[in-house]
């Protein structure tokens, strides 16, 4: 039977049990008023069954409405519906909790991330490329390059053939820590041979644990396009040299990557609406119209992550104007893609 089907007979049981309490409210109240103005009743009683049919209605009709009012407030201020659940307010009427229950069908993980997997197509179609010819190409530049002594020109083109090579495959497959550094540090070099001696780039590890950190399962393409972002909009119009650092840290259960820039900064405005963005269980599809100010990259890594692993996971940016920039990025700890918490929106 179809879920909507099952639930309308729930739903008309719920408006009748409230029709039916403003109709005996009703009621009571007239009666109320007939015994009192034919004085069949003392004054005292009266005042009596005033405050108990005020109480009544507290109860059963204020009291539920303010509970609703804080339900929509919470879920309008950008909290996740199992965030609305887990604050212990119950849902009050057959209409508001046929409303979530439908809400939390269509903001599932597993639909959001297919949204999200389906806005990426769409943009990769418009860029459409096949690989292998683009591989091929590479190679034969390549071949010309060495042929004719330019090295330089060899490396760059076999470490764009790299770089393109890990970032055309499935998008959504996890990587190891140590494979995502190594594609970061591939697209490092490429933008070297832009920037020279501009650019430098640390990747900061405590000794102990480099080994389980490097071990650690992330979501493909986490790091690098929040590196670019770095790049693109705090140190690139920088003078002098950009330093940037990719601090890796590991707790009992819990990743931390935080990528960094003495860049340029942002104001407090520019950063609130960039945190605004991310986070606090609010899903949002990025668009074109964000990819200047840097919220596309960063918006699509923390859907991808809070998708995956829930929403206690996700990125927080820290800035202050004209010192630079850094990006915080919180994963579960784990080595094994069996671990996700989510794990269905994998495919």
């Amino acid at each position: 039977m179809d879920k909507g089907k099952r639930r309308r007979p729930v739903l008309r049981r719920r408006r009748k049990t409230l029709d039916l309490r403003a109709a005996v409210l009703f009621v009571c109240l007239g009666a109320l008023a007939v015994c009192a103005a034919l004085s069949l009743i003392p004054a005292f009683a009266v005042l009596i069954g005033i405050f108990l049919l005020c109480a009544a209605a507290w109860f059963w009709i204020v009291r539920p409405y303010l509970k609703t009012e804080e339900l929509l407030r919470l879920f309008l201020e950008g909290y996740g519906l199992s965030e609305v659940e887990r604050s212990g307010l119950r849902m009050v009427s057959g209409a508001t909790q046929l409303l979530f229950a439908q809400l939390q069908e269509v903001l599932s993980p597993t639909q959001l991330f297919d949204m999200n997997k389906r806005q990426a197509q769409y943009l990769a179609l418009q860029n459409q490329i096949n690989p292998h010819f683009l591989y091929n190409t590479l190679e034969s530049i390549r071949s010309e390059a060495l042929l004719a002594g330019l090295g330089d020109l060899a490396d760059m083109t076999e470490s764009l053939a790299t770089f393109f090579r890990y970032t055309i495959t499935k998008v959504e497959n996890l990587v190891s820590v140590e494979e995502e550094l190594q594609n970061c540090e591939t697209y490092f070099s490429i933008q070297q041979y832009r920037f020279g001696d501009r650019l430098e780039l640390d990747v900061r590890c405590a000794p102990e644990d480099r080994a389980d950190i490097y071990r650690c399962r992330i979501p493909k393409l986490t790091m690098q396009p929040i590196l670019e972002n770095s790049i693109i909009h705090g140190t690139e119009l920088k003078v002098g040299t950009g330093h940037l650092v990719i601090s890796l840290a590991r707790t009992a259960k819990r990743l931390l990557i935080r990528i960094s820039d003495d860049g340029l900064g942002m104001d407090e405005e520019t950063l609130r609406r960039i945190n605004g963005r991310l986070g606090k269980g609010k899903l949002n599809i990025a668009t074109r119209e964000r990819e200047s100010e840097g919220g596309l990259a960063l918006v699509n890594v923390d859907n991808r992550i809070r998708l995956l692993f829930g929403d206690e996971y996700g990125l927080h940016v820290f800035s202050v104007l004209g010192a630079g920039t850094d990006v915080e990025i919180s994963l579960p700890a784990i080595s094994s893609d069996r671990d996700v918490k989510n794990s269905e929106v994998l495919g």
